[in-house]
This record gives structure tokens, sequence and C-alpha cells, in this order.
């Protein structure tokens, strides 16, 4: 695959026209098979690699489905995005269907999809190194002191390697071109519309191809807002003072059963705690970056709550180092990631002032200490990229339903309150008074649950915004299990 990649073309252009809804007569077909490795029905769509030349070079994009438990209640299909970008969604119907309810997965066929460059699509990495591949570096983290020596090397030689493994593909590897893509799968499925629930990321690509395709979109849930405004690096930079909100949930938490886990008494003792094991880290050749970031993952659920309480009492004791890098295919995942966030829009090149903003940050907000504004990949990225991000604007139907937790680390709610006003009348906006990074489905609010249901199943848009309480239902273990597998897939 990767020498049949490196074969293609790229010329990139620097205007393109947006592409428009496929015609009856290049419909694509689909030959449905047992997937190789989960229990699902997959088949493979080729779609151009350059949408401005549709007769060239394709791509594939892996597309799996789990039929309507009750044909006579289906009503259309709902294709499925975990966020990322990068993250395989492949087997998304079998963890949407453990998660939603009942009325859901008889209203639709589930379909799931790997974007184009994950996982089994057409797959491309940047050959990452395991140490490379360390939470600390692929979220890169500063020196202790602020320093960003380290990244910028990290930086240019990661943005090498992807250019020599995958260079030809990456300047196609958009969230326009998988908005693109997304049209191509409902036609190849024979929908006249199609419905989306996507997450994270997945909630810009969501809005990208509402925007794109307005009279093709059925029911549009959007969790976890990405801030239309915001793409990429001022979102990235959000996560600081996001995480610094959400850690009060886990500190008050903590402080409470304080005598089984032994964190502090109070919010500001864990908080101490928290401070005082990543410094002793930032002292041992694992160091504290691992420990910061796997600290900020672990914000995005409740669920995730005694594990980390469980690791702190451990690196206290000395008893274990923070592990490595993540599940899945990082390789897969990163490559991904980096070509979306560093293709759709251009970053700034200045070192001087990604310093300036890891300073500046560090002391705003020194949980993460200045991480989230230092430098990527994308400063040194191979490709430029071939078109602006699209603008989401308010035309098209009021088909749109927006669902937000109030105290996310990832997609602070601002980013939200931006994509309602983006969207206007279009869209209507779900907030929960809760932390986690998802409302729908992956943390269990009732009242969120309750109006994003009946939005899928019924077409229900409430008239108005809505603000829910903290409704949360009772936890549950296989139910935490999936929810952990999907927020593994999104940063």
């Amino acid at each position: 695959m990767r020498n049949r990649l490196l074969t293609w073309l790229t010329a990139a252009l620097t205007t393109v026209t947006l592409a428009t809804p496929a015609t009856a007569a290049e419909s694509p077909s689909l030959d449905w098979k047992p997937c190789a490795s989960i229990p699902l029905e997959c088949a493979t769509l080729k779609v151009p690699l350059d949408y401005r030349k549709p007769g060239g070079p394709t791509l594939e994009v892996a597309i799996s489905r789990l039929k309507s438990g009750k044909p006579g209640a289906r009503r259309g299909v709902l294709l499925l995005n975990p966020g990322g970008p990068g993250g395989s969604g492949l087997d998304m119907p079998l963890m949407i269907a453990q998660l939603a309810p009942p009325s859901v997965t008889a209203a639709y066929d589930l379909i799931g999809f790997d974007p184009r460059g994950a996982g089994s699509s057409s797959r491309i990495t940047c050959e990452l190194t395991p140490d490379q591949l360390r939470p600390g570096k692929t979220i890169p983290y500063p020196a202790p002191n602020g320093d960003i020596s380290a990244n910028v090397a990290y930086a240019e030689q990661v943005a090498k390697q992807c250019g020599e493994h995958a260079g030809p593909v990456l300047p196609y590897l958009t969230t326009l071109n998988t908005a693109r893509d997304m049209d191509r799968i409902r036609l190849a499925l024979g929908e006249r519309k199609i419905s989306y629930l996507g997450g994270s990321y997945g909630s810009y690509l969501g809005a990208v191809y509402t925007t794109l395709f307005p009279a093709q979109s059925d029911r549009i849930l959007l969790d976890s807002i990405s801030n239309p405004d915001g793409i990429w690096r001022p979102a990235f930079r959000q996560w600081a003072p996001a995480a610094e909100v959400r850690f009060e949930d886990f500190a008050s938490w903590a402080a409470a059963r304080n005598a089984e886990y032994g964190l502090g008494s109070t919010s500001a003792a864990v908080r101490a705690t928290y401070f005082d094991l990543a410094g002793k880290l930032d002292a041992t050749p694992q160091g504290g970056n691992d420990f910061r970031e796997q600290t900020r993952s672990g914000l995005y659920n409740d669920a995730n709550f005694v594990p980390m309480a469980q690791q702190w009492q451990a690196l206290k004791r000395g008893e274990v180092t923070v592990s490595g890098g993540p599940a899945g295919d990082p390789q897969s995942f990163y490559a991904v990631f980096w070509a979306v966030v560093c293709g759709d829009t251009a970053w700034p090149r200045s070192i001087a002032q990604h310093q300036r903003d890891v300073l500046v940050d560090k002391w705003r907000y020194p949980l993460t200490n200045g991480g989230p504004s230092t430098v990527f990949p994308c400063v040194f990225w191979p490709a430029k990229p071939i078109e602006p991000p699209l603008r989401i604007t308010d035309r098209g139907p009021s088909n749109v339903l927006l669902t937000q937790n109030t105290r996310d680390p990832a997609t602070p709610i601002e980013g939200a309150r931006a994509m309602r006003s983006a969207l206007g009348d279009r869209a209507r906006l779900v907030t929960a008074d809760q932390g986690g990074h998802g409302a729908y489905l992956l943390t269990p609010n009732a009242c969120v649950s309750r109006i994003a249901t009946a939005f899928l199943v019924d077409g229900v848009q409430p008239a108005r915004d809505v603000h829910c309480g903290p409704e949360l239902t009772a936890s549950d273990t296989a139910r935490d299990q999936v929810v952990r597998q999907l927020q593994a897939r999104r940063f």
C-alpha cells in the first residue's frame, strides 16, 4: 500500500471548487461481506484522492454496517464518527449498539467507517518509534521550565518522517475531503439523506458535512463540540483552561475519598499531590510529561477517576512507572491526526511565538505546563493546505442538535456556543451541568439522553436551547469499558 501511495501524482493547487453531490449515474455500489475481525458487515468504497480530479487516483474507504434490529421501524441510516481526527470508526456500530437505547438501533442501520488514511481504509503511517509515541510527545509538552527546544526537534523530525512515508497523500487528508467521502458513502448506500452522530472532532466533521450538503442531511447530532472559529491551534490551546476547570471535579472526588486513596483531604491538597508527582517524575527517565498527558486525558470521564486515583497511589509509593503509548493503531491514528490538523489550515511558523505562548500559558494554567501551546509537527509540515477551512453557516434546514457538557476538558463550552452561533436557527444547544468529554451516551445524563434520543428517533428538536442539571444515572461497569474504548480515539 505504501509503495502504491508513493506513486501517485500530487501536485497541489491553491484554489478548489467545493464538490457537489454525486449524481445517480456516478453511484458506486457496495459488496457487503463479513468483516475480518468484528461481527459486522463490511465493504470497501473507492473515492477520489483529489475531488478536483474525479477521474484520477483513488483511495479506499472501509465501511461497516449493523442493520436495524426491527426493519419495520427502520427510517434510514445513522453514519457514525468517533472523533480524533484519525480515530477508527469501523467497530463504532457495535459500541453505539451497546450504549444507545433500543429505539435508536431500531430506527437506523448503524454505519461506521474508517476515514481516509486511517485503519482499514488506505492506511498511512509516519513510522513512529516507540519513544516518539509516548503520550507526552505525541501531545507535546515542554520541558519543566517551559523550554520548547525538544518539542521543536521532535516536530521537525516527525514532519520529515510523515513526508517520507505518506507525502503524496498528505494534502488530501482533510476534513473537507472526508465530508465529501461521507456523501459518497450516502450515495453508495442508496440513501437520499443520511443522519449523523459524531463527537469531538467528529462534531466539526459533521458540521462541515451538513454545511456542504444541507439537502442530503437528515438528523445531525453533534456532541462535545469543536469550536469552528478555532481550527486548529486555537482549539488545542483551549485544552489548558478547560483542564483546569475539569480537574476540580476529580480533586473534589478524590478529597472526599482521602481515607481510601490518600491523595489529600481537600481539592487544594489533591492538586498539590499532582504537582509533587509530576515534579518527581520529571527527575526520572520516564519524565513527568507522560503523567501530565495521562492525567489530562483521564479527565475525559468520571469512569476514569478510580483507576487514575489508584495509579497516583502507586506512584506515591514508587511502585509503578507511567505507561507508554496508546492502544489500537497509533501509527495510523497520529499520521491522520497530523495530516488533518496540519492540512485543514496553516499554522504559525514562528518558533518564538510558540515559546512565548507556552510561557504565558504555563503561568496561567500550570496543570498542563504550557503543553497545548507548544510546537506541533504542523510548524514544519511538508504540505500546504490546498483549500481554506469551510465557514460553517446557517444555510440549510433546522435539523441539527448540539449536546455539550459544561466542564469538558477537551472541547470547552465556549466552542459549543460558537458552533450554535454559526449554525443559527439550524441548531439547538443542549448543555449538561457536568464534566467529561462526551455528553450523549458517554456521560449518562438522563435529561440529555431523553432530548437527544427523541431527536434521533422522532425528529423532535427543542423549541429553544436547553440546560440540563446533573441528572446522572447509575454507573455501569460494562458501559464504562465501552466509553473508555470510544474516548481513547479522540483528543
